[in-house]
């Protein structure tokens, strides 16, 4: 007769209590936070003087930063990604973002014992017959994984070993269930704009990160994109082991950094000036291979990189770069201070990518033209062609349609703004309804609001749009030729009743002499 396993037992009740007590958690401080800010509106409502009223909804803002930090610090998890979403300068309430962007390093770690039994049994061998040595102190840890430096049996470079952190994945998925019902009834009381569809996509982007099998063939899918595209990438992108890659472990190569939260004192350590002309120039170099690598693969390629937050960038020093492959912590941002033209941007965890049709994405390179242009009619046409649903309550409906898809798809701040309100009373959003909303934008939507919280975070203040405007019009000049390249196919040799109408439709769309 087998002997009860108790502590089995109480371990498993454990597990499956912990999804109930988390609902419970998330739905009494989200309610908590949430009935606040009503409260407060209703009061403020009474007040006359505007500057009285500014500093009330300072006020609240510091008292619900408080609540949001410590809800996304005691859960952790997928609430750690929400933190990095909403803590953008250009996005959320001041007080909110000097609040939550604390919480970018301090994902908890997992025991070591703990990894130790997810890496055995991932790579079906110990830890002593895969690598020479390894640290059982992790490099850092984040939502969804730790990553710890190690050397593999014979190879002298030092490598990054990604590993899952157990059970990660049922809570994740409840939780972002959980925001999934507090997204609609948002957008059916407060915000009027088509949040649960962003959340489903959300769902379904964060679903992939646990497969690391699939973020190790997407890095390698966009490494040879941008590698194969240009006479030098614009960005670094990690060269995975690919004998040592599993669902919940992956092996990179490993290169050192400066975390971009220290850049300031890194800054005054060397003697240079943040505002100074080499800094300045260090940050537009930044931004120039961030953007030409994200332009290139949302309008040219369809498949890319949907998570740049600060901790997946990096800065290798041009002569590392030619010998090295790029690997740090998920949680930092480095930057070299005496940053010259040969250095180069790394991009990192490409756990989030996204691969948008053929369809959205020509779509969204008219929409590029579009901002980059101030052309609010091809705007209006631009945001018919991508299947956003929109109800105008305002007069100058083109103009705010305009507005809105600055507002949501360029980094540029306009003159005289630091915070970007765009669920304010006076917001182009309250103007314009957003009624139906396609999640695969999602990603390219998340995608510039985070770049926007890159470039104002450095102190910069870019157009994405115009940078991207070459890149939007190749896109559509090579799908345009790639079609009259099939339609003179199709007069000189048409086979098929179906392939001849095809071909006669596209005539007419693209007459060719």
């Amino acid at each position: 007769m087998h002997a009860i396993d108790f502590k089995e037992i109480q371990e498993q009740l454990c597990d499956g209590f912990r999804p109930w007590q988390r609902s419970f958690q998330f739905w009494a401080r989200a309610s908590d936070i949430y009935t606040g800010y009503k409260v407060f509106q209703l009061r403020v409502s009474f007040v006359k003087d505007v500057k009285k009223q500014e500093e009330m909804w300072e006020t609240q803002h510091e008292l619900a930063a408080h609540k949001i930090y410590a809800m996304c610090s005691d859960l952790g998890g997928f609430f750690l990604k929400v933190a990095q979403i909403v803590g953008k300068p250009d996005l959320a309430p001041a007080a909110w973002v000097r609040k939550l962007v604390t919480l970018c390093d301090q994902a908890p770690a997992t025991p070591f014992d703990a990894i130790r039994i997810v890496l055995e049994k991932e790579l079906g061998k110990s830890i002593d017959d895969v690598f020479d040595s390894f640290d059982d102190k992790p490099l850092g840890s984040a939502s969804i994984a730790q990553v710890h430096r190690a050397r593999v049996k014979g190879d002298k470079r030092d490598v990054v070993v990604k590993v899952q952190h157990p059970g990660v994945e049922k809570l994740m998925m409840t939780d972002i269930r959980n925001l999934q019902i507090f997204a609609l009834y948002m957008q059916k009381t407060d915000i009027k704009f088509d949040l649960f569809s962003l959340t489903k996509e959300m769902e379904k982007q964060i679903g992939y990160e646990f497969d690391f099998k699939r973020e190790a063939n997407a890095m390698e899918k966009i490494r040879r994109f941008l590698y194969g595209n240009n006479r030098k990438s614009p960005v670094l992108i990690p060269r995975v082991l690919p004998h040592l890659v599993a669902r919940r472990v992956f092996v990179m190569d490993y290169i050192s950094g400066i975390p971009i939260l220290r850049l300031g004192d890194e800054m005054a350590k060397r003697g240079i000036n943040p505002r100074g002309k080499m800094a300045e120039a260090a940050k537009l170099n930044i931004l120039n291979s961030l953007s030409q690598a994200y332009g290139q693969m949302i309008l040219k390629s369809g498949f890319f990189h949907a998570d740049p937050h600060p901790g997946n960038i990096l800065i290798c020093k041009g002569s590392e770069a030619s010998h090295h492959l790029l690997f740090l912590n998920l949680l930092t941002l480095v930057l070299s201070c005496t940053l010259v033209s040969g250095d180069q941007v790394a991009l990192l965890d490409y756990g989030q990518v996204k691969e948008l049709p053929d369809n959205l994405r020509l779509g969204y390179a008219n929409l590029v033209i579009a901002i980059a242009d101030n052309n609010a009619s091809l705007a209006s046409q631009s945001f018919r062609e991508l299947g956003v649903v929109t109800f105008a309550k305002c007069e100058n409906e083109q103009q705010e349609l305009l507005q809105l898809a600055k507002t949501m798809f360029d980094t540029k701040m306009p003159p005289g703004v630091t915070v970007l309100q765009p669920f304010s009373e006076d917001s182009s959003i309250k103007k314009i309804s957003v009624e139906a909303f396609p999640e695969e934008l999602f990603s390219v939507l998340r995608t510039v609001i985070l770049l926007r919280g890159l470039s104002v975070g450095i102190g910069l203040n870019y157009s994405c749009a115009q940078q991207w405007k070459p890149i939007a019009q190749e896109a559509l000049l090579s799908s345009l030729l790639s079609t009259a390249v099939f339609i003179t196919q199709c007069n000189n040799n048409i086979s098929g009743r179906r392939q001849k109408r095809r071909c006669s439709s596209l005539r007419r769309l693209y007459p060719v002499d």
